[in-house]
C-alpha cells in the first residue's frame, strides 16, 4: 500500500517577510510515514515549511509552502497512484491554513507614524480533502483520513468533517488539553467515523498513534 502523508503547517505570505501560519511541528505526519515504512509499505511525505524532522531512509519527501502548493502536490501524487493502480491511503495530518491574504505585496509593507491600524482582507484557501473528494470520488482504492485540531472536545466536529468531506476516518485532537498541543510528543485523540461512531483512545505517543492508524487501514505488508 502507498501512504501519502501531509505534515506541518502552511504559510500564507502577506509580503516577503510576513505570513499567516500556525505552530504545527509535523511530528505526527513524520510518525505516520515512519510507521508505514516499518510495516513494509510505500510512504510519501508532503511537508510544510519549518518542519525539521529527520527524513527516514526510504521516504520520498516533497516540501511545499502554501495551502495551494500542498493541494497541487497532493492531487498530483494521487493521480500518479491511481494511474499506477496502487491502493493508497491519504493521511492529512497537516495543519493547512483555511485563509490567505487577498493580496500579496511584492515588497515589505512599511508603517508610517500616523498608521495606527490596518485592515487585512482574507480569502478562502482550497479545502484539500474536498478537492480530493471531487477528483477521486470513484476511486475505491483510496482511503482518506483527516485530522481535526480543535479547542475543546473534538468529537462532534470530527464526525461532521468525516461526513461532509466523505472520509473514512477523522482523528480529532483537543490542542488545549495537557500533552496534546502542537509540538508535543503525545496526543489523546478520538477516531471518528462517517456513521457517527466515536472511538476514544488513551494518551499515546505520536509514534504509537501512527502505528494504530497504519494497522487499522493497511496492516503489515510483509508476506502479502
Amino acid at each position: 500500500m502507498r501512504f501519502i502523508v501531509t505534515a506541518g503547517p502552511t504559510r500564507e505570505y502577506l509580503d516577503p517577510v510576513r505570513y499567516l501560519s500556525n505552530p504545527s511541528s509535523g511530528l505526527t505526519g513524520f510518525a505516520v510515514a515512519r510507521a508505514a515504512l516499518r510495516a513494509g509499505h510505500e510512504a510519501i511525505l508532503v511537508a510544510g515549511p519549518g518542519v525539521v524532522c529527520k527524513t527516514p531512509h526510504g521516504l520520498l519527501r516533497f516540501d511545499v509552502v502554501s495551502a495551494r502548493d500542498m493541494c497541487r502536490q497532493v492531487l498530483h501524487l494521487l493521480s500518479q497512484a491511481q494511474n499506477d493502480g496502487v491502493r493508497t491511503a491519504l493521511v492529512m495530518t497537516a495543519a493547512v491554513a483555511d485563509w490567505r491574504p487577498a493580496e500579496r505585496f511584492p515588497e515589505k509593507m512599511k508603517k508610517s507614524p500616523s498608521m495606527q491600524e490596518m485592515t487585512l482582507r482574507l480569502v478562502r484557501n482550497p479545502d484539500i480533502l474536498m478537492e480530493v473528494a471531487k477528483s477521486f470520488s470513484e476511486w475505491r482504492g483510496l482511503v482518506r483520513i483527516g485530522f481535526a485540531a480543535e479547542t475543546g472536545d473534538p468529537s462532534a466536529e470530527a464526525v461532521r468533517k468525516c461526513k461532509d468531506k466523505h472520509l473514512d476516518m477523522v482523528v480529532g485532537n483537543d490542542v488545549t488539553a495537557s500533552g496534546c498541543g502542537f509540538g508535543t510528543r503525545t496526543n489523546k485523540v478520538v477516531f471518528a467515523f462517517p456513521d457517527g461512531r466515536i472511538e476514544s483512545l488513551p494518551m499515546l505517543s505520536k509514534a504509537a498513534l501512527a502505528n494504530r492508524i497504519v494497522k487499522r487501514f493497511a496492516g503489515n505488508a510483509h508476506g502479502k
